[in-house]
């Protein structure tokens, strides 16, 4: 019989203490599994790793690369990678999403109606009591996660995510609940193209105007909620506008509109247009057509190639990609090439990746909850099947993200979800992310349209020593050979001395298999980017 998961700590609340650090969660594994019944092997065995070639391993740019700008490291994505002659040619290669062959993922939009469902039907079903607009939202989320963990469109969907964050529109609450859906797909047709058309679109997207008020924004009663988050969060940063800007951009963007409650259809209302001349900034225009719409799309490009946005962005992409604290230079580097290519995506990723502090930056972001979870889920090869009950696979991966701190799209706030390190490095947090660990390690959990490899297939010999196993089983689920430590603590985790033959008989292959994955999944290697 498998052993029964461990009890799982309760994961309320960050304390904001740096935790996943080097040697911390290899020790903390260890102690878990001692306290669980495990002998540690002998404080006099030698703990010297040593290399199973037969398993390849990436170079460190090649790992690097992937876990940046995909949902993590796997064999299969590093053999692309060599196919395509190494990681700046397979990054060109990413970046024209349109080339790569992903048909598979198109399957996705079939396994919740909701994905597909417009406004109205989203509204009566949510009336009717057929699908809550919550529940419309969670299957975005749980849309998005299955596209995150199988498409080839790596960079593509890495960038959906960070502009979702940025642009951002909680997939909680109501009534927005009708638009999110497309709104989220407006955002990914725009992820490698220009900020300035994608901004547009996104601050005059009915979502975004019923989540900010906008929809609702009047000449005789002006809401400035849009106005000023379009300022603060979405383009210049806090410090780089007054009071007077805050009410001319709200005054700027009255007029679109959605008529909530009945079609929901998004359109124009002229009347609702505030007329008359507007400064923000160094941007003024009279401001006396009632069609506010071209004046809308010059003071949102206005906004779109200010240096101050330009700055705001490329930190944005610096703490996403590099590191908490990326260098000025680095930022005022990237805010240049993204000023000189008319807001053009793709020439700032390209600047990024080929900077010496992005490629010496491995390791230095923890991941979040939601990587975590696509990670653990690539990293095992487990497959997810089109769900046919609320426990199935795709649907409980929702309530991982959860277990770990945040599901995708649920901050509340206009703001994001947070991109520091501190916000993810509890102790909470990682005891959660030990039990998931754990817990998918062993195929006990979720277990419905799901399918695990069987303990055995990790096995690349029918006999093999356990030290090349943790070289084997390093290489495969973290891109790298194994360490001293690493092995030191598979070896206590499990009990087994490195020398020790392996087969498919061994106690590993027939019910320590879980420990020996978990313990690997629980080293910094994979819990960082």
């Amino acid at each position: 019989m498998p052993e029964a998961p461990p009890t799982a700590a309760a994961n309320r609340g960050f304390s904001r203490r740096r935790l996943v650090q080097a040697g911390t969660v290899t020790a903390a594994t260890a102690a878990v599994t001692a306290t669980a019944g495990v002998s540690p092997a002998s404080a006099a065995v030698t703990y010297t790793p040593v290399r199973y070639t037969a398993t390849p391993v990436p170079t460190a740019a090649t790992r690097h690369i992937a876990n940046r700008f995909s949902y993590g490291y796997t064999p299969t994505l590093g053999a692309q990678i060599v196919r395509a002659g190494g990681p700046d040619k397979w990054f060109e290669a990413q970046l024209n999403p349109a080339a790569i062959a992903d048909t598979s993922v198109d399957g996705f939009d079939t396994w919740w109606f909701s994905i597909n469902a417009d406004a109205p039907t989203l509204w009566r079903r949510d009336q009717n009591k057929i699908e809550g607009g919550w529940q419309a939202m969670a299957n975005y989320a749980r849309w998005s996660l299955v596209r995150r963990m199988y498409s080839n469109r790596h960079v593509l969907e890495v960038m959906t995510e960070f502009w979702e964050n940025h642009l951002h529109v909680p997939a909680i609450g109501s009534p927005w609940m009708t638009h999110r859906s497309a709104y989220g797909k407006m955002i990914r047709s725009h992820a490698l193209g220009r900020f300035d058309e994608m901004l547009f679109e996104a601050i005059t997207h009915p979502a975004m105007g019923i989540y900010l008020d906008n929809a609702k924004s009047t000449a005789k009663a002006p809401n400035e909620n849009l106005g000023r988050e379009l300022l603060e969060l979405h383009t210049l940063g806090v410090g780089n506008y007054t009071e007077s800007d805050v009410k001319n951009s709200a005054r700027i963007i009255t007029g679109w509109a959605v008529d909530m409650f009945n079609t929901w259809d998004a359109y124009y209302n002229e009347d609702w247009h505030v007329t008359g001349r507007v400064t923000v900034g160094s941007f003024t225009d009279a401001n006396t057509s009632p069609d506010g719409r071209d004046v809308s799309r010059r003071y949102l490009s206005y906004l779109a190639h200010h240096p101050d946005t330009a700055r705001r962005i490329a930190r944005k992409l610096a703490i996403r990609f590099v590191s908490d604290t990326p260098s000025q230079a680095l930022v005022d580097h990237l805010a240049r090439v993204y000023l000189d290519n008319d807001t053009a995506i793709k020439p700032v990723l390209r600047a990024l990746v080929a900077t010496a502090e992005f490629q010496g930056s491995a390791g230095q972001k923890v991941r979040t909850s939601t990587e975590d979870i696509i990670a653990t889920y690539r990293a095992l090869g487990v497959k997810v099947a089109k769900p046919t009950s609320a426990k199935a696979a795709a649907n409980a991966m929702l309530y991982q993200t959860t277990d770990l701190g945040l599901a995708p799209f649920a901050w509340a706030r206009p703001d994001g979800q947070p991109d520091h390190n501190e916000a993810w490095s509890s102790a909470s947090r990682l005891l959660a992310s030990f039990r998931i660990h754990y817990v998918m390690s062993g195929g006990w959990y979720p277990t419905q349209d799901a399918r695990y490899r069987k303990p055995v297939s990790w096995l690349p010999a029918r006999t093999i020593r356990f030290d090349q196993l943790v070289d084997h089983l390093s290489r495969t689920l973290l891109g790298q050979n194994s360490s001293a430590a690493l092995l030191k603590a598979c070896c206590q985790a499990t009990g087994v001395s490195p020398r020790e033959k392996v087969t498919a008989t061994h106690a590993i292959a027939r019910y320590k298999m879980p420990r020996l994955l978990s313990t690997i999944l629980d080293t910094p290697a994979f819990m960082t980017r």
